[in-house]
């Protein structure tokens, strides 16, 4: 949130009980700097203190409670690390023990006998007597605020700031004080009428009021609804608006029809008959490529879901105008694979494929490839990061395709999208399927496309989970499958011994594997990301070719090899593994016409979350299900990286939880740019001063470039 008027820019320090110290302590906590910024630290939970209990009415069962009564004796017990500080807390219905192990020194000062107390904490039985560990607690005299029943917000805070007494409750007396200073006057209006009206939202100072003070629950619920709201709705306000301005400053190049290598490659090379959801992401492409606006478009699609044949296609579009194409990859084996299996498919249409990665040596090499791009006479060029140098010139680059674009930072996009005068149209594939939601929230500006079914032919990998005791079982298993003449992977999280983590590597398991299966019966391979990369190249393609039966790797193979014959995959130590990735290397096998397996090897100790995922794992093969358990477990920062940090910068607002407000979000935002673009309506005027503020604050170039 941005907070504009004079009050809300004033340094934290100078609010009262604050100082120098406490306010560096702030800055360097919470990068709390102004009096707007301590508004926008929120409460993430509540305290009910609208009544009081009696010492004589707790029981076992009874939750937190407030007490109200006098402290009649103070003493410390223990020697150095072990020391306690307990006073006796009396309420004349009964005694209780209030104890504290840390701030022991503060708690001396601050406690007086014979002085009567607000305290409020959990009550635990201890020698047959109830006490209370490190209470809230208030002198009732000490008010300078008269003593109120209330609802009291519990606000985030650590160690160092406890130390300085900005506790949550030190914080919650911070925010009191602030409430004194500052008027409705102080706090701007961000949102048009129209629109609080429609959505019957709470007004902007009665929603901080309400979420930092509350008198009641239902108020409590109302604030937060419209704080929520307000996050949700300004990303989608963020990105709408790129997306407008990217329109109007951007066209694209018109891809005006469908000529010989096309139509060519559909009616006499195309390998298989494209899926209803292939057919529909062509259709949406090629909408975008006829209407002279430039494309921004995501296209997910499972592991093995046909992303490629596609990308194929779209890039035919381009040549067919007159255009060329490319594609980059984030590794050299899947740059390969497609440069390879796009040949395979054209055949000799006449299209002309060139591969630039960096392996390839030899200046002259190098320079045929860099002159037949510039003079045009490359059609295609697939590569890696390689293809993002200066050097790279293309004459007439109409067409830009990213696979796995999370691999790539924002600045390597847009320097591959700054190689035309006017940029090309982009078309960005993932096959890590992302939650509708947080596609909507980080993926706004950008159409999406979704391949959502598996070409005909393709059999469900069945999932199943094993604990380290079914070895045996699992290695008869493999020795089944090979005998059917079907390959395996084996992957591991670890390559060498680990100190700290007691789990499988990958030098142990090469070592077990070849004496469960020994040569000449058997052969293995073993790749992993510090070999060189000619070695692994080669291990990998004896693998690929049939002549090991057995392929030891770390997850460098989680992407890039495509073994149509590998049909069992046995991830060692699953547990150390998040579900997005367990479900990408379950995406290397099930890529033939036979049934395959997947395997999750875990010891028997697992923790709540990892017993999830591997649930998971086996009860579906749906990305899209995968990906939502996934950020639920993981919440959407993980998911989305650091490329657009800034993006998610959400005060209140929580993707998982929060989902049905996005959406009333986002149908507010898409209503309001439908009928004002450029934000040009009287009542729409500080809705756009508001949005300014906020691109001073964050970078948005991200936007233009997916």
């Amino acid at each position: 949130m941005s907070y504009r008027s004079h009050i809300l820019d004033s340094p934290i320090e100078y609010l009262k009980g604050i100082g120098p110290k406490r306010g560096e302590s702030f800055k360097k906590e919470l990068e709390v700097f102004t009096f707007g910024d301590l508004l926008a630290h929120f409460p993430f939970r509540y305290v009910d203190k609208t009544q009081l209990y009696r010492i004589a009415d707790i029981s076992p069962d009874t939750p937190h409670v407030q007490l109200r009564g006098v402290i009649t004796n103070i003493q410390t017990a223990g020697a150095q690390r072990t020391t306690r500080l307990t006073a006796s807390f009396s309420d004349g219905t009964g005694i209780m023990d209030l104890t504290w192990f840390k701030g022991i020194s503060y708690m001396k000062s601050y406690l007086k006998t014979n002085t009567e107390y607000l305290v409020y904490g959990k009550p635990r039985m201890f020698r047959n007597q109830f006490s209370i560990s490190h209470p809230d607690i208030e002198l009732v005299e000490d008010k300078k605020m008269q003593f109120e029943n209330r609802l009291e917000a519990v606000y985030p805070s650590t160690e160092k700031l406890k130390n300085k007494g900005l506790d949550s409750r030190g914080i919650h007396k911070a925010m009191k004080m602030l409430f004194e200073k500052i008027t409705p006057r102080d706090v701007t209006e961000n949102l048009p009428p129209s629109l609080i009206q429609n959505y019957q939202l709470m007004g902007r100072w009665d929603a901080l009021k309400n979420i930092h003070l509350p008198e009641n629950e239902q108020l409590i619920q109302q604030a937060q609804f419209r704080l929520k709201f307000e996050d949700f709705f300004f990303i989608q306000m963020r990105m709408l608006q790129s997306k407008v301005q990217r329109m109007d400053k951007y066209k694209g190049y018109l891809f005006p029809e469908l000529g010989e290598y096309f139509l060519g490659f559909f009616n006499t090379r195309l390998p298989f008959e494209l899926t209803n959801a292939q057919k529909r992401v062509l259709r949406e492409i090629r909408r975008d490529t006829l209407s002279g606006r430039h494309m921004n478009r995501l296209l997910q699609g499972d592991v093995g879901s046909g992303k490629t044949i596609v990308a194929l296609m779209t890039c035919l579009m381009a040549i067919d105008s007159g255009f060329q194409a490319c594609i980059m990859a984030p590794t050299e084996i899947l740059a390969q694979q497609h440069y390879e299996g796009i040949g395979k498919m054209l055949g000799d249409i006449g299209v002309s494929i060139d591969l630039l990665v960096g392996s390839i040596k030899g200046k002259k090499l190098r320079r045929n490839i860099h002159e037949k791009l510039e003079l045009g006479m490359t059609d295609i060029l697939i590569g890696t990061h390689a293809l993002i140098e200066d050097t790279v010139k293309f004459k007439n680059l109409g067409m830009v395709v990213i696979d796995e674009q999370h691999r790539f930072g924002v600045a390597q996009r847009a320097r591959l999208w700054a190689k035309n005068v006017q940029p090309p149209h982009i078309l960005v594939m993932t096959a890590t399927p992302i939650p509708r939601t947080l596609a909507m929230t980080v993926y706004g500006d950008l159409e999406v496309s979704v391949i959502d079914e598996l070409p005909p032919g393709r059999k469900a990998i069945k999932t199943f989970h094993f604990f380290d005791s079914k070895r045996l079982q699992l290695f008869q298993f493999m020795r089944d499958e090979i005998a059917k003449g079907r390959q395996v992977y084996i992957v591991y999280p670890l390559i060498g011994e680990s100190e700290t983590l007691d789990y499988k590597n990958l030098e142990d398991g090469y070592e077990s594997i070849s004496r469960a299966f020994p040569l000449p019966e058997y052969k293995v391979s073993i790749v992993h990301g510090q070999m060189h990369s000619s070695d692994k190249d080669f291990e990998m393609q004896r693998f690929k070719e049939g002549e090991t039966q057995i392929l030891v790797a770390t997850t460098v193979i989680e992407v890039g090899v495509d073994v149509p014959n590998a049909s069992v995959m046995v991830i060692e130590s699953a547990e150390r593994f998040g579900l997005a990735q367990l479900h990408q290397l379950r995406g290397r096998v099930g890529r033939g016409g036979e049934q395959s397996y997947c395997i999750l090897m875990t010891g028997y100790k697992l923790s709540s979350e990892a017993r999830t995922r591997m649930n998971t794992m086996v009860e579906t093969t749906d990305g899209f299900k995968i990906a939502e358990v996934d950020m639920k477990l993981r919440g959407p920062g993980d998911l989305r990286g650091t490329q657009q940090s800034g993006i998610l910068n959400m005060k209140l607002a929580d993707i998982t939880k929060d989902s049905k407000i996005l959406y009333i979000a986002r149908d507010a935002a898409s209503e309001i740019v439908q009928e004002d673009p450029h934000l040009e309506k009287p009542e729409n005027h500080s809705l756009k001063r508001y949005l300014k503020a906020m691109e001073s604050d964050t970078r948005m170039e991200w936007g233009r470039i997916s």
